[in-house]
């Protein structure tokens, strides 16, 4: 059950990052926030923000719409030029602050929701940290959805560049469960590389009540079945294992 709900909900990730079609970084979307200079016009330096309607409205010449900043920009020069406003006016475009461009950050953060990209901000770990943080509990091991595909990404292996559309999924960490005589029974993350003695030692340790030798690995099987055996320290731990710490015999 749990594998079709996450199923699903990569599908409804995935559908919404294909409505978000990728562009070019100069291509200029609604809600971006951008800076006209005309030179040595100071008086028609303006900032604007790209309309609804895709438009840059202008001093003079009114609203003007272009695909791109360097569109955009010759768009306005032309304007102006058969406005006879100025002869030969040589315009920029610089985008100032980027809206349209957004990934979808979902699962365990302190704040899920959409966030904008911009050269400062398209890295994972950056994007991570505007969202507040992966929550106690969550996990490092993240699902990066892009173009319909998930991809299984680690927030601290490696940078990862984000493009607009991306959804990063944060799912619960994997964890493991130890009780009997253990310090502080209950659910712990497992680690990478972790065994029943370090999952134990997570637990605060053995009880003086409790024995080293008699363990027992309760571990999920492929069929949805549980299986239970006695293990020893260097068991390694996996997601959903539940280890139980017996009593001494004497």
């Amino acid at each position: 059950m749990k594998r079709i709900v996450v199923g699903l909900f990569l599908l409804a990730a995935a559908v919404a990052a294909y409505a978000q079609a990728t562009k070019p970084a100069d291509t200029l979307g609604i809600g971006d926030a951008v800076r006209v200079t005309v030179y040595q016009q100071t008086d028609l330096t303006t900032d604007a923000r790209i309309t609804e309607n895709g438009t840059i409205t202008m001093p003079l010449i009114g609203e003007v719409k272009g695909l791109s900043a360097i569109e955009a920009g010759t768009q306005i020069g032309e304007a102006l030029k058969s406005g006879q406003f100025l002869k030969n006016p040589q315009v920029t475009v610089a985008v100032t602050t980027v809206r349209s461009r957004q990934v979808n950050v979902l699962g365990m953060v302190a704040r899920p929701g959409r966030y904008p990209l911009d050269e400062s901000s398209s890295r994972l770990a950056d994007v991570i940290a505007a969202s507040g943080g992966i929550l106690t509990g969550g996990s490092e091991l993240v699902t990066l959805v892009r173009d319909g595909q998930p991809t299984k990404v680690d927030v601290m292996a490696k940078a990862v560049d984000l493009k607009n559309g991306d959804t990063i999924l944060v799912d619960r960490a994997a964890q493991f469960y130890i009780y009997g005589e253990v310090t502080r029974a209950g659910a712990y993350r497992v680690e990478p590389n972790m065994t029943v003695m370090q999952a134990i030692a997570a637990g605060g340790g053995i009880t003086p009540r409790g024995s080293e030798s008699r363990l027992i690995l309760r571990r999920p099987a492929a069929d949805g079945k549980f299986v239970e055996n006695y293990v020893g320290l260097l068991e390694p731990v996996r997601a959903d294992d539940v280890i139980y710490v017996r009593e001494a015999l004497f």
